[in-house]
């Protein structure tokens, strides 16, 4: 019997998971998302195409895959509808190739509203949200409160609705001097639930059950990255979902044994958007060059990314909790003019040495640093490992050496191409 593979960030999300998902897709029938909503944007670049991906999986521009929005995932019916219709304007025929959870949670407009309030309200304190109502969403759902997909169908749907709307306009009025009008969102939203309503609903455990039993090669993708794991990431600068592998087990109906190869995906350095702790961040040139040479803006948000060396304690942290099988390395060419690379391979923190990731990062930590000769050269055209000059392969080998894992993929580009498979 086949397994469900995964395909996951190690890092703070934006690790270039929908490219990976892109090159790997040809292998696999089902690409399923597990959990998340459209805070995260997915790039894909192939020819001279770009496409950014919020909600559909990655596998959407494949002739003859199936691909499955999970109950773990929450949507906005705008931005779906949005995302789908600008995909089949390319002539790509999303009904056929679409399912949708009918446990997936639905994100209203009055959950956006009480995300911006919320925020608003902490002055300093901001996590750095997106503003999507995410988070709303997936308290609705633990509150038992939520509105999902299978409720659409449902002939009280709109009382359904309105019984919700009222809840959170309650909980608005509470917050000073918040202001808001939803009117216009409210009637795009009501036209995307109708738009969505011509997709197939599914009940996605049991889709997802029957192509495993059936053989079928199913890949798993998740959205932003295992260090904003609500429970394993720098809390309280999380997302509201479990980004970690075992977050396909509960975002898809799948039981633990059924889950196969488990792609781990990081940048050969660190980045990070909106607040929390980021122990190797960089505020000198470095840092600015590291996201003038690697275009380092959100893809969904356009904020600019904080960037860092990379950090092994962290990624052999997400590498335990994931259980990865297999390292895929992103944006190595990014690289290429520094004279010296550097990596954490441990914290000080007051004046101890530590090499696990701590409960709490904080201000009196400092990473302690191992150094590496840089390439100095462009590996851009490089398609096969043996061609990579010494300097690179010595840092890919000691990731590979202090993490346990071995980097399978290696990639040197935004195109398709500029993939090596080990």
């Amino acid at each position: 019997m086949k397994k469900i593979d995964v395909v996951l960030g190690l890092q703070w999300g934006d690790e270039g998971k929908g490219k990976v998902v892109d090159v790997l897709t040809p292998n696999y029938k089902v690409i399923a998302r597990f959990q998340g909503g459209p805070n995260a944007g997915h790039s894909l670049h192939f020819g001279d195409k770009s496409f950014v991906l919020r909600t559909v999986p990655s596998g959407i521009f494949r002739d003859g895959s199936i691909n499955i929005i999970g109950n773990g995932v929450v949507v906005d019916p705008v931005s779906l509808t949005e995302e789908l219709r600008n995909i089949s304007e390319q002539g790509i025929p999303v009904k056929e190739k679409m399912l949708i959870s009918k446990k997936a949670h639905i994100i209203l407009p009055t959950h956006r509203m009480l995300d911006a309030a919320s925020e608003a309200a902490k002055g300093k304190a901001k996590i750095g949200s997106t503003l999507k109502g995410i988070g709303p969403t997936y308290m609705d759902k633990t509150g038992r409160n939520g509105l999902r997909f299978g409720d659409v169908l449902a002939e009280d749907f709109i009382d359904r609705y309105n019984a919700l709307k009222a809840k959170h306009v309650e909980m608005l009025s509470h917050y000073e001097g918040f202001e808001y009008d939803i009117t216009e969102y409210e009637q795009s939203w009501m036209e995307g639930i109708e738009y969505l309503r011509g997709f197939t609903f599914v009940d996605s455990e049991h889709e997802v059950n029957k192509f495993i039993d059936e053989d079928v090669a199913i890949l798993a993708e998740g959205a932003q990255g295992s260090m904003l794991d609500v429970d394993f990431g720098t809390y309280p600068f999380v997302t509201s979902s479990n980004t970690v592998c075992a977050g396909v087990c509960t975002g898809l109906g799948v039981a633990p044994t059924k889950v196969g190869d488990v792609y781990g995906i990081f940048k050969a350095y660190c980045t990070r958007v909106g607040s929390g702790p980021f122990p190797t961040e960089l505020f000198d040139e470095t840092g600015e060059e590291l996201r003038r040479i690697g275009h380092e803006f959100g893809a969904v948000t356009g904020r600019p990314r904080r960037c860092g060396w990379l950090d092994l304690v962290a990624l052999k942290y997400a590498v335990m909790i994931d259980g990865v099988t297999g390292l895929i390395m992103m944006k190595s060419d990014v690289m290429n003019d520094f004279d010296t690379v550097k990596v954490a391979t441990a914290y000080k923190i007051n004046g101890e040495v530590v090499d696990h990731f701590p409960y709490e990062v904080t201000d009196n930590l400092e990473p302690v640093y191992t150094e590496f000769k840089g390439w100095k050269c462009d590996i851009c055209k490089v398609r096969r490992y043996e061609d990579f000059p010494a300097e690179f392969k010595t840092y890919v080998e000691f990731i590979e050496q202090q993490t346990g894992v071995p980097v399978k993929i290696i990639s040197v580009g935004p195109d398709r191409a500029e993939t090596i498979i080990r």
